[in-house]
């Protein structure tokens, strides 16, 4: 197929989709391995904290700007996709299953279609078994659950039955009232401690180890001094784990940091305090970092990589620079 025709979710406010080239399949092993990944943000939602409302009009999502938007990610390098319809920010409120697969499995199609790799960031086991159903081969997906301690019991079965990889998050209650559970007295080792928990319940369901990614949840019950407690013990967590995904961008512990006299720094203004972290994450050695701007924070990786990853210095190089 090379063209897309009418996919879920699309009606006549949505506009006509645009021709959506067929490419190979994503698969996750063809992903590089010299350098820390980078995933873009694909946010379907009307109250996402730093990009809600970009796709939807007149209450109704445009599917047709939503997909131009992931497949620009795409061009932009983004190893991996990350689609999510429902904002998962402190204090955001539930969305319905039924609007969260409708925001979100047009773009997920035509994404696969265009060979992305995409991660479906949802807590629903419904939502996430019908973007497997969509995807090419099970290698194609990731399922990125933040809910960590109440995820659905479903989730781990699902994810088991049809082989796709998971994102295990550190999270301690849903969104509505996580920031009432940051209560620790180590908070490195309760999170490690607790994300064990959490994996524990994939790997009795039949999971492999390899097949489940860890997130520390930054931002997820947690104050933003803890916040960067975790960020600051990275090395801890990549020791623990041989893939780590970690999520700051333009979260609102920056926001706090870079404040001025006025105020609170707006999330479209710390782009440049996250390739900051994300340079500082690659060379922790994490696994992934997921972000809304793709290009300055793949050259952040690049960067390391090279440091890393280059010819050693010697005595009998020129110094000119």
């Amino acid at each position: 197929m090379d063209t897309m025709g009418a996919m879920p979710g699309t009606g006549p406010n949505t506009g006509a989709l645009r021709v959506v080239r067929k490419a190979p399949p994503a698969h996750f092993d063809r992903l590089p391995t010299d350098r820390t990944l980078v995933m873009g943000v694909l946010n379907i939602t009307p109250d996402s904290f730093s990009d809600g409302g970009r796709f939807v009009e007149g209450g109704r999502v445009n599917h047709d700007l939503a997909v131009q938007a992931g497949l620009g990610l795409h061009r932009a390098g983004a190893d991996i996709i990350d689609v999510g319809g429902e904002s998962t920010r402190p204090g955001s409120t539930p969305t319905d299953p039924e609007d969260e697969r409708r925001r979100i499995l047009t773009a997920v199609q035509a994404l696969f279609t265009a060979g992305a790799l995409v991660s479906v960031d949802t807590r629903r086991p419904a939502t996430a078994e019908a973007a497997v159903a969509a995807a090419p081969n099970p290698d194609a997906v990731i399922v990125n659950d933040v809910s960590g301690l109440v995820t659905d019991p479903a989730m781990p079965e699902l994810v088991a039955r049809t082989g796709v990889r998971v994102i295990v998050t550190h999270n301690r209650d849903v969104p509505e009232t996580m920031q009432e559970r940051a209560e620790y007295d180590d908070v490195v080792a309760e999170v490690l401690q607790e994300l064990g928990q959490v994996r524990r319940r994939y790997l009795d369901a039949g999971v492999a180890e390899d097949r489940i990614i860890i997130d520390p949840g930054i931002g997820f019950a947690k104050t933003a001094e803890q916040s960067w407690t975790m960020l600051r013990n990275l090395h801890r967590f990549t020791a623990d784990a041989d893939r780590v995904l970690v999520g700051v961008s333009r979260k609102g512990f920056l926001g706090d940091l870079l404040a001025a006299p006025s105020g609170r720094r707006p999330a479209e203004g710390r782009d440049a305090a996250t390739v900051a972290l994300t340079a500082l994450a690659a060379q922790a050695g994490v696994w992934a970092v997921r972000v809304h701007d793709v290009e300055a924070n793949l050259d952040a990786v690049r960067v390391v990589a090279e440091v890393h990853g280059g010819p050693a210095s010697s005595d009998q190089r020129s110094g000119d620079a």
